[in-house]
């Protein structure tokens, strides 16, 4: 907001000091992002500023770590790159094989969050529904329990529930279980892990779009002659259509950068990107962690500006356009 003609001189040191100490604390939040972008072109193997990129000498600067992604875990990384040696990158490059992971187990998990929240924030928006707030408490509290004691509790929930693979729902759900018919070590037991994490956010961000859902537009479709169905799908879904994505994209955000979880519950097979970057960091230290990173950095802008995009949109719909 412009400062106004008739200020105060107070007024305006007051408003002068307030944007340097907005511009103070967004530097103090983006810095540390803002110095993995260079780091990770980094020609030698160090997390620090060398002599040579300090003075922009071209030859200090390489996309040698952006290359490592494809090439470890390959065998034959030196090896002519044509359509076979792409093929066995697809196969058995390390971090090729934990993004196919993650973006599998972050798109179902996102699926089951985004269906099972948006059930929930579709009843809990009703003003006849009992214990609002208490059951509003218990679905969001994946949100707020630190996520240790959240993964502790799958982890041992997990190696008890097991299925029998010889019994219908077991053979049904045998290639995401593991080889005990457990949800331990499995794929289905980290995208319910996962999708259990998302939930909250789906909740808040749907049930936000519904705080301003004119109600009326339900009943005049209901005296139309127009059945729950097609008033769902006709009149509800379209105008809370953009709160659903902006909580899918958040379910998936969060399931795609979960870590603790995946170590408490998931086995060998399921090694996802921030599994694979812990491991790095643990056992070998390489720059090809900010070559990830910074992927990951992309990745996350163009999803926050889709679900800017997404809010505005929203906005429009209802009748409030965003200023």
């Amino acid at each position: 907001m412009a400062l106004p003609t008739h200020a105060s001189p107070l007024e305006r040191i007051w408003h002068y000091a307030y944007l340097v100490i907005c511009a103070a604390i967004f530097i103090f939040l983006i810095a540390p992002i803002l110095v993995i972008l260079p780091l990770s072109f980094n020609a030698e193997p160090y997390f620090t500023f060398t002599e040579k990129m300090l003075h922009f000498d071209p030859a200090g600067y390489s996309t040698r770590w952006y290359d490592t992604l494809l090439t470890f875990g390959h065998a034959a990384p030196d090896g002519v790159r044509d359509g076979s040696w792409w093929s066995t990158a697809w196969e058995t490059s390390t971090w090729i094989n934990a993004a196919k992971n993650s973006f599998w187990i972050g798109f179902w998990a996102t699926i089951l969050a985004t269906f099972l929240g948006t059930l929930a924030a579709l009843g809990l928006s009703r003003p006849e529904m009992p214990f609002r707030r208490t059951i509003m408490a218990i679905l969001i509290s994946p949100m707020i329990v630190p996520i240790i004691i959240t993964a502790v509790g799958m982890s041992f929930f997990y190696a008890k529930a097991c299925l029998a693979p010889d019994s219908g729902i077991g053979a049904l759900l045998a290639p995401i279980l593991s080889n005990k018919g457990c949800l331990a070590n499995s794929d289905l037991g980290v995208i319910m892990a996962h999708a259990t994490l998302g939930i909250p956010f789906v909740i808040i961000t749907v049930t936000a779009t519904l705080t301003g859902f004119d109600q009326s537009l339900i009943r005049a479709s209901a005296s139309l002659g127009a059945n729950p169905r097609t008033t769902f799908f006709r009149v509800i879904m379209p105008l809370i259509l953009p709160g659903i994505i902006s909580g899918a994209l958040f379910a998936f955000v969060t399931s795609f950068d979960e870590v603790v979880a995946v170590l408490f519950i998931a086995g060998p097979q399921q090694q996802t990107i921030p599994r694979q970057m812990f491991n790095g960091i643990r056992e070998q230290i390489s720059p090809a962690i900010l070559s990830v990173a910074t992927i990951l950095v992309i990745v996350s802008i163009l999803l926050l500006t889709t679900v800017e995009l997404l809010r505005r949109r929203s906005e429009r719909l209802r009748g409030v356009t965003p200023r």
